[in-house]
């Protein structure tokens, strides 16, 4: 598939502006997206042709299933990400884009505003993630399923039209937590033993079930939808051989791309109206 590959080389050459950004002149419009999600918050700018330029990540835990649950830390973690990039293009930032997973309500839509305006940015719109995550893979057509660290998002898109969401509060928090009471250790020492690479087979087997749970959610999502193709996004989808597990229990051919984690911030920042 000539634009996944496509797709994949443009999240590593925005993956490497994280440790490389790349200035640009003064006079020259951004595009910025703010993603608040459950496990990080990712700042990604791209200039107005979308071409990469910066970005930040914080790990963070103050989102769960969708909803903000630490306002003010919220707020003091994009405030910081914000001057970070400020400092490293020696230039202000004053618009972004920002996201809400499906089937989050009106209320919880204003509190994601919120935030990002209280950051220092004023908002020039908010999309909905799974199709922001399909403005990356430039697809029209499938399912876009967003495993993040406290939800899961399934949208259909059809077309280029987003025809069906849900949501599901199952994701990689959930992973986590059976590593925590397996092993007998703190929430975080899980988390972080979770993604370590030499501990990949024991941590695959032990959590294989609750990823089968969360592909047979993905299949009753998608029953009645003509899907021929599932791409997964977020970042617990990072883990390796996710994707095998969805396609067996799915029955449909299953992509993931290159670090899914950046997918849908990515996806924000091309949404957003380009502004000095």
């Amino acid at each position: 598939m000539e634009s996944l590959k496509e797709a994949n080389e443009y999240i590593k050459e925005v993956e490497n502006t994280f440790s490389k950004p790349q200035l640009v002149d003064k006079d020259r419009k951004l595009k910025i997206g703010v993603d608040l999600g459950t496990s990080n918050i990712v700042i990604v700018v791209l200039d107005e042709q979308n071409k990469p330029v910066a970005g930040e990540l914080y790990k963070a835990s103050v989102v769960r299933d969708g909803i903000v649950v630490d306002y003010l830390n919220a707020v003091n973690i994009v405030k910081k990400l914000k001057v970070n990039l400020e400092k490293k293009l020696n230039r202000s930032l004053n618009y972004a884009a920002t996201a809400i997973p499906p089937g989050i309500g009106g209320g919880n839509t204003k509190v994601i505003r919120n935030v990002v305006e209280a950051a220092g940015f004023e908002v020039t719109n908010i999309i909905d993630e799974p199709t922001a995550a399909s403005l990356v893979l430039n697809i029209k057509n499938g399912a876009v399923v967003d495993i993040g660290g406290g939800t899961t998002g399934i949208s259909i898109l059809k077309n280029g039209e987003v025809i069906y969401s849900g949501d599901e509060p199952t994701g990689g928090h959930h992973l986590t937590l059976v590593i925590s009471g397996n092993f007998g250790l703190e929430y975080e020492k899980a988390d972080t033993f979770k993604v370590k690479d030499e501990n990949y087979n024991m941590v695959f087997n032990l959590v294989r079930p609750v990823i089968e749970k969360m592909a047979d959610i993905v299949s009753h999502h998608i029953i009645g939808y003509d899907v021929d193709t599932i791409y997964l996004v977020g970042g617990t989808c990072c883990l390796k051989n996710i994707e095998s597990i969805v396609e067996k229990y799915t029955k449909v051919k299953t992509i993931k791309t290159y670090n899914p984690l950046l997918v849908t911030p990515i996806g924000i920042a091309m949404s957003s109206e380009a502004k000095d």
